[in-house]
């Protein structure tokens, strides 16, 4: 069964500096394209940010969520948010709306009529909404889209997900992973079944700043991107692998985590991707395979119970899926007051 293994331990093509992937993403140092004031900064990839950032975010995060109940911690006191939204959502937009209220800021909705590289220049939006709000956070499609708001814009933009990566939702991954086993990421094995998709990708960015193993197991033709698997090598912090037998795969994993098999751009190959993807089904049998009595289950939701999980497992005590919801607002809330440069609590 074929197993693939990218780590510091083990050689690989280095990512190049400067070079361009398939995604079109440029090198980290080139993603900060506009005149940020300083002490401000965007948020596109997981490893826009050096581990010791990414841990900063997180205890920042959870610092945050302890201080919500007193209401009285308000950093956005007066400021606007505008929410771009090409793709649909119920956890981005709540988790960001709610949030940015919670921390005394006010969010604006804003979905097709602003019709991002359509109706109007992706360049055009972004110069527009900088000049009338503190920050952006856009849901979309193409990861150029991204990219460009973040280029022209003079205020931080947030990536709350693209067709290529889904950074908001790994940083609250991770922060539910360190609230329910206690411990730090570093040194967990997580398991990925599925298609080798944006949240894949996030994780993997994630792999190339803080020391934990990362598998994603999938079938053949749904791998990961090869770029970001040969950079998590290169980067000697953390290891990926692409295993293709899910019950090989899972065995010792401290995290199982699932996703639906068709995105929303894929609909139409559901029926194809459910045959495929049929045995890598999370269920009982395959959380009972990780040889790990305190393995938890992770979803970043929408989930379709019966066909990437069970029922049972969604619903099971080693399932922490809704506290992995509600963490999305307190992580990207972090990750708002991170990128502001805003007074931390």
């Amino acid at each position: 069964m074929l197993s693939l293994v990218f780590g510091h331990a083990l050689g690989a093509t280095a990512w190049t500096a400067g070079s361009l992937r398939p995604s079109g993403r440029p090198a980290a140092q080139d993603i900060r394209l506009s005149a940020l004031p300083s002490g401000q900064r965007h948020f596109l990839h997981v490893d826009d940010l050096s581990g010791a950032e990414v841990r900063e975010v997180l205890e920042l995060a959870k610092e945050i969520k302890g201080k919500l109940g007193a209401n009285t911690y308000k950093p956005f006191a007066g400021q606007t948010l505008s929410m771009v939204f090409t793709k649909p959502s119920t956890r981005t937009r709540v988790s960001f709306e709610s949030g940015f209220y919670r921390l005394g800021g006010h969010a604006l909705c804003l979905g097709e009529e602003v019709g991002i590289g359509k109706r109007e220049a992706t360049k055009d939006v972004s110069r527009v909404l900088a000049s009338m709000n503190e920050m952006i956070m856009a849901r979309l499609y193409a990861h150029s889209d991204m990219l460009e708001l973040a280029e022209y814009s003079s205020v931080p933009v947030i990536n709350g997900l693209t067709d290529y990566n889904h950074p908001c939702q790994i940083v609250a991954d991770a922060l539910t992973v360190e609230e329910v086993l206690g411990e730090t990421l570093e040194g967990k094995r997580v398991v990925y079944v599925g298609d080798g998709n944006n949240i894949v990708h996030s994780w993997l960015e994630l792999a190339c700043v803080l020391p934990f193993d990362f598998v994603c197991a999938c079938p053949e033709g749904f791998e990961p991107d090869a770029d970001l698997m040969a950079k998590v090598a290169a980067s000697g912090v953390g290891s990926a692998a692409i295993v293709q037998d899910p019950l090989e795969a899972v065995v010792g994993a401290d995290v199982i985590y699932a996703d639906v098999w068709a995105s929303m751009n894929q609909k139409e190959e559901a029926a194809t991707r459910e045959k495929i993807f049929a045995p890598y089904q999370v269920n009982e049998a395959m959380m009972a395979a990780t040889g790990n009595d305190k393995t938890i289950f992770l979803h970043c939701l929408p989930a379709e119970r019966g066909r990437e999980t069970t029922d049972g497992v969604m619903e099971s005590p080693q399932s922490h899926v809704f506290r992995q919801a509600e963490n999305r607002m307190h992580a990207q809330n972090a990750i708002m007051v991170f990128c502001a440069g805003v007074d931390r609590p």
